[in-house]
């Protein structure tokens, strides 16, 4: 009996996932998306609140797993985005996971859900998520040669854009999760939304181990990749400028042969 109680709750929360995954997948297509100064767009959407909403509901683990997946795949089908898909991941991963613990303790601490613990465990996921996105915005700048100043203001409207999301995901997910936590009491979602003793203790197992390394390896490629974007294109400008140099030495020459030969050098035609 025990073993079938098992596979239902393993059914259950694989469903649960995969519900809340499509939720933040669709909850991304209803946006605004704003161009920013250097190359790259921000955007005002309705992702996060579905993150948010997943992590309240279903808890740290099956919470964060919904926002990472459904936020990736909005990620590899968008061609703005699709190099920055398993970094979102691990970052809404994160958004889920915080708000989802926090609102659990807060529950098991309290004996109910309460509307200050809830709000307070979304404005902690939202508090990760920004300082993720932002931290990489900046990095990614940075790595491919943008001065200092540029990418700072190049990642303000971004700044901007994310509190509006992170203040729209609170207000929209908080009423949801009480709304959604009541009527799910009536179905077998409530054995796994309530299973305070099943994700109780250290969170460091298999599976949070390979996310921490899998965030930490994606993280170190990205880098080493736009640390060789950056590469290139600083030979490339050093070698346009050593051929422009050589030119200049050339034509210096051959004006200085003319004088001395009294003959005039025919003017270049211009191209096209």
């Amino acid at each position: 009996m025990s073993a079938v109680v098992n596979q239902n709750k393993k059914f259950l929360k694989m469903i649960a996932v995969g519900l809340m995954a499509a939720l933040v997948f669709a909850g991304n297509y209803l946006q605004i998306k704003i161009p920013v100064s250097i190359g790259s767009v921000t955007r005002i959407h309705l992702g996060n609140s579905m993150c948010l909403l997943a992590g309240l509901l279903f808890g740290p683990g099956a919470g964060g797993l919904a926002s990472g997946i459904g936020a990736g795949l909005y990620d590899l089908f968008d061609p703005i985005y699709i190099l920055s898909a398993p970094y979102t991941f691990c970052s809404k991963f994160a958004m889920g996971f915080i708000a989802g613990l926090l609102n659990r303790r807060f529950a098991e601490k309290e004996g109910h859900y309460r509307p200050a613990g809830v709000i307070l465990s979304g404005v902690a996921g939202q508090v990760v998520y920004i300082f993720l996105y932002l931290l990489k915005s900046y990095a990614a700048l940075r790595l491919v040669g943008t001065a200092p100043n540029a990418a700072l203001i190049a990642v303000a409207p971004k700044i901007a854009t994310s509190f509006v999301n992170a203040a729209a995901a609170v207000v929209i997910s908080v009423p949801l999760f009480f709304a959604l936590d009541k009527a799910l009491r009536r179905t077998g979602f409530y054995t796994l939304i309530h299973a305070q003793k099943a994700e109780k203790g250290s969170y460091w197992n298999p599976v949070t181990g390979m996310l921490a390394a899998y965030c930490c390896l994606i993280t170190l490629v990205f880098a080493i990749y736009l640390g060789s974007v950056n590469n290139i294109r600083k030979a490339e400008a050093e070698k346009e400028a050593a051929v422009a140099s050589q030119l200049a030495d050339y034509e210096a020459k051959l004006q200085y042969l003319a004088d001395e030969l009294n003959v005039t050098l025919p003017e270049t035609e211009p191209e096209g």
